[in-house]
């Protein structure tokens, strides 16, 4: 019996980690929330105003090495060339979520 309760509560504990997110998970609405604010002025629906090639489309971002999560985040918490640098203005959450957004709208072709 006492067998039998264990592995009832190890499958439980089991199932309800695998419907609970991490602490850490990226919120990909919330990234959309802070695209609008702070990267839509240059980058509306994927685009760049300032340099057309150096969009957020799928294709750019894997030409140039972008099309990561990872990737994403360091160039908005660092910025490069007239892409400004966002770590004095947005939490590491922040970047991680709007990163998320940005590669997940890429994959949909920001439709």
């Amino acid at each position: 019996m006492k067998k039998l309760l264990t592995l009832v509560l190890v499958t439980f504990l089991l199932l309800i980690s695998t419907f609970t997110l991490p602490a850490s998970a990226v919120d990909t609405v919330n990234g959309e929330q802070i695209f609008s604010v702070h990267c839509a002025g240059c980058h509306i629906n994927g685009s760049n105003i300032i340099r057309r090639g150096k969009n957020l489309k799928k294709q750019a971002l894997k030409k140039y090495g972008m099309n990561s999560i990872e990737a994403v985040t360091s160039i908005v918490t660092n910025g490069k060339n007239n892409m400004s640098a966002y770590k004095k203005r947005l939490t590491e959450q922040q970047i991680q979520d709007v990163a998320a957004y940005v590669i997940e709208q890429s994959e949909k072709d920001w439709r």
